[in-house]
């Protein structure tokens, strides 16, 4: 059964600027609120200045013969100082260096693969590690690492820049890259692209067209004359169809027709 580790825990971590009572020389150099020396005094009376102002006593160079102290806000001072400090850490550039292996045989599908996470790698403003790996008897023909490597850097052109050329290390050789002048143009136009707003066009919908207002007509005006009628055509009637109509007419006077 293992032991439980009760002991081994880190502290937490403790202020170790020294203000107020927790300075014990006999007597400091003291500034006041407003940025002026006052001189030296005892550490009492120092305390005793800042107390009246309600501010705090602050050691600010321990190492000085007297300690210099300072009255100030302690609280303020301190939330001013880590503000600052978080914005040095943000403008500072921090380097990634990536690594990359080949091996002297490679394939040229596995080779255009591998040079496309190169790309990326520098794109991202990283630095990459290009390792070529040797294995038995291919540690005896270093020129075909050496190859792949000037390829390589030769078709990356502007893209990447060579901190360190090809060198052998055992049965490893390594080339250091650097991202160039244009590393990272591509990504960030694309990335522009991507946030942009794409423009849509509004079309105004198209109106109803207004009928046209007639004006009304007058009380007592006399009707529009009515267009005259055209006579009928006169009806043609075939000899069959009057054939026809005659026998029937003749069949129903006839009383022994039934």
């Amino acid at each position: 059964m293992p032991v439980p580790r009760r002991f081994d825990r880190q502290p937490p971590e403790r202020d170790t600027t020294r203000i107020n009572e927790r300075i014990r020389v006999p007597e400091v150099r003291l500034i006041g609120d407003d940025g002026e020396q006052v001189g030296v005094m005892k550490t009492a009376d120092a305390l005793s200045y800042a107390q009246g102002r309600e501010l705090d006593l602050v050691e600010v160079a321990a190492d000085a013969k007297p300690p210099v102290c300072r009255v100030l806000d302690y609280s303020k001072y301190k939330y001013e100082k880590n503000q600052r400090e978080k914005q040095a850490r943000k403008h500072q550039q921090q380097i990634t260096v990536r690594e990359i292996k080949f091996r002297p045989k490679i394939a040229e599908h596995d080779y255009a693969t591998k040079k496309g996470h190169v790309t990326r790698f520098l794109n991202h403003r990283d630095k990459v590690k290009v390792t070529i790996m040797f294995r038995g008897r291919e540690v005896a023909h270093p020129e075909r690492g050496e190859i792949i490597l000037n390829r390589l850097a030769e078709e990356l052109g502007e893209l990447a820049i060579i901190e360190q050329r090809p060198q052998q290390d055992g049965r490893n050789m390594t080339m250091m890259l650097g991202p160039g002048k244009t590393a990272g143009v591509d990504a960030e136009a694309d990335e522009a692209l991507d946030g942009a707003t794409p423009e849509v066009e509004v079309v105004a919908p198209e109106s109803a067209p207004v009928p046209e207002k007639r004006e009304p007509e007058p009380v007592g005006a006399p009707a529009a004359a009515a267009e005259p009628r055209q006579p009928a055509a006169p009806r043609t009637v075939s000899k069959a169809a009057d054939a026809r109509d005659a026998g029937a007419s003749t069949d129903a006077d006839d009383p022994d027709v039934i």
